[in-house]
């Protein structure tokens, strides 16, 4: 079954940008040539964005790919399909990666044993529940990398299809 999806780089040091399209490349199978432009919310870093079609795992593979490196900020985004829960990875540097199940109209979709674990950190003190349910829902990932999603606006973005 395929599935599609979106990467978005969000900032990626200059010598990072060949060595992310290899990296993307070996995932798809395929050549893949970036469009990047500056990225104004973090000066001498670039960005890029591109959809993407593939096997459903496709978004794990690509955000496994690109993870290891510290300095690169990026988003990977993949629709739900007949078989498989749309899925969302967001990463940066200081936070690291996060993962998140979506639905059919892209809302994240918290597991019943994630929430109880939650509750219980609550209840024994641990940890505050809003804190909890924040970090859940991928808020401190949407607060670092909002600033470099409002400055990718009106970007050029490239289709790309794998041959499936």
């Amino acid at each position: 079954m395929t599935t599609r999806g979106v990467l978005y780089v969000h900032s990626a040091p200059r010598a990072l940008c060949p060595h992310v399209e290899w990296a993307v490349a070996g995932v798809l199978g395929t050549r893949v040539s970036l469009d990047w432009i500056r990225q104004p919310a973090a000066p001498g870093t670039w960005r890029s964005e591109f959809s993407w079609q593939g096997q459903a795992g496709t978004a794990s593979k690509l955000a496994s790919a690109l993870r290891g490196w510290h300095l690169l900020r990026f988003e990977v985004t993949a629709e739900p399909s007949s078989t498989a829960e749309g899925e969302r990875y967001s990463c940066t540097p200081d936070l690291g990666i996060f993962h998140a199940v979506t639905g059919l109209h892209g809302d994240i979709l918290i597991p019943e044993d994630r929430l109880r674990a939650a509750l219980a950190r609550s209840q024994r003190g641990e940890s505050d529940l809003a804190a909890e349910l924040a970090k859940l829902l991928g808020k401190p990932w949407d607060d670092e990398l909002e600033p470099f999603r409002y400055a990718g606006e009106g970007a050029p973005v490239r289709w790309l299809h794998q041959v499936v």
